[in-house]
């Protein structure tokens, strides 16, 4: 039965979420600070989570097969190779250093 009580709470948290953007007036939205801190958010919890997902594994930090994929991307992407490119580097060079064994 805690499962259904999780799942009616997230529901209704999403639900209360969902509202409390609907009942922001139009005019705080316009604000410059608004805007700006609209637009980087996404990117500052995209990077969040990339890093979190590369370099921790539960608790602790690693140093693994995944940053040297993300190395290879980083790199790809300094030499402005195209996205499906970049994903390729990242895939191959992870999957290399895994099949050696060192992560």
């Amino acid at each position: 039965m805690n499962v259904w009580i999780a799942i009616g709470a997230t529901a209704l948290g999403c639900y209360a979420v969902k509202l409390a953007g609907l009942l922001v007036p139009a005019g705080a939205l316009e604000r410059p600070v608004v805007k700006r801190l609209a637009a980087l958010l996404p990117v500052a919890l995209l990077a969040a989570l990339t890093a979190q997902q590369t370099f921790a594994d539960g608790r602790t930090p690693v140093l693994d097969a995944r940053a040297a994929g993300l190395a290879a991307a980083a790199v790809a992407l300094l030499l402005r190779a195209p996205f499906l490119l970049v994903v390729a580097a990242a895939v191959v060079v992870t999957a290399g250093v895994r099949a050696m064994g060192a992560g």
